[in-house]
């Protein structure tokens, strides 16, 4: 009687933990001691287009830090940018990194700071995920897994560069 409960509670355990493996599958949020990435994403790509924006918002619950990379095996590179308003025209331009005030968060969005996929390798299809290394002055690096979303999800179409 006592191993068959033994065997019935080990069974359960590893259904439990099993589920909760399979379950992390694609993360909304990702958390480390003092960094958390919340609701990243990119965005579909036609066959022929060479860059996408990766966007994401992040919180920084320790002291002041900054964003200094980042990088995908999708793309022959991945920039830090900034689009902003120059009078009437738009522009865009790599920025060296991203600070992160102590206690404050930060949002990479469209029209604003965000990562750039440059030189993607293959298009990237809605429903896939793309994983993304980012590197951080003190916090160090963090493994992130970003959702493609249709080309249409979000604020308007593919980003053009």
């Amino acid at each position: 009687m006592k191993a068959t409960l033994l065997k019935t509670l080990l069974i359960v355990a590893g259904v439990a933990i099993t589920g909760s493996v399979f379950s992390q599958g694609v993360s909304k949020t990702v958390t480390t001691n003092a960094i958390r990435i919340e609701d990243a994403y990119t965005r579909a790509t036609v066959p022929g287009q060479q860059v996408a924006g990766g966007f994401m918002k992040i919180e920084n619950k320790g002291s002041a830090d900054q964003l200094i990379s980042a990088s995908s095996p999708v793309a022959g590179e991945v920039q830090l940018h900034e689009m902003a308003m120059d009078g009437n025209i738009m522009k865009m331009r790599q920025v060296k990194d991203i600070a992160l005030p102590a206690g404050g968060a930060v949002e990479l969005k469209p029209g604003g700071l965000h990562l750039m996929f440059m030189n993607i390798k293959a298009p990237l299809t809605a429903g896939e995920t793309v994983p993304v290394k980012l590197k951080f002055a003190k916090a160090g690096e963090v493994d992130v897994k970003m959702p493609v979303n249709p080309m249409s999800a979000g604020h308007g179409g593919a980003m053009k560069h």
